[in-house]
């Protein structure tokens, strides 16, 4: 019997990122298991910036139903004017995370966001964001399917 255990036990550590993936189960992240989930780049509702980090921490972005997402932004990073189909709310977890709204992402348009901050991306509300000399870390949710749309195609980041 204890045998049997071990092994259900090893199996659920294994699948643990097929459970954060289900919103029909509960779910408990501590800060070194989101660091552990694998990260991924350019997915449904992603800036497609290079350098930044993606992590699911529930649901998938791109089928329908809630999600939510973490991002690392490195230092330095700025993501050009872009809309998403879905409303979606945002967490600032850490770093300073300069936020704005508009067609045009221009500094004096940012509203400096400190970790604990919270904001909302309206559907399809034209936002820009950026980073300047520190990393920031921002958790954001909504209900998928999602997309990431660039006001201007050219400022759009290139595969």
């Amino acid at each position: 019997m204890r045998r049997l255990g071990t092994l259900i036990v090893g199996l659920l550590l294994l699948a643990g990122p097929t459970f954060a993936q289900s919103a029909d189960q509960g779910l408990r992240l501590t800060p070194a298991e989101i660091t552990a989930l694998a990260t991924t780049s350019a997915k449904a509702g992603t800036s497609g910036v290079a350098g930044i980090q993606t992590r699911v921490l529930s649901g998938d972005p791109s089928q329908p139903g809630l999600y939510t997402i973490e991002i690392r932004v490195p230092a330095n990073t700025r993501i050009q004017a872009h809309t998403h189909k879905d409303p979606r709310t945002a967490t600032v977890i850490s770093g300073t995370w300069f936020f704005g709204y508009g067609e045009a992402a221009g500094d004096a348009l940012v509203k400096a966001l400190p970790p604990g901050s919270f904001y909302r991306e309206p559907k399809d509300a034209p936002h820009f964001a950026l980073t300047r000399q520190q990393p920031a870390v921002v958790q954001i949710t909504g209900w998928g399917p999602t997309d990431t749309v660039y006001v201007d195609p050219a400022k759009a980041p290139k595969p």
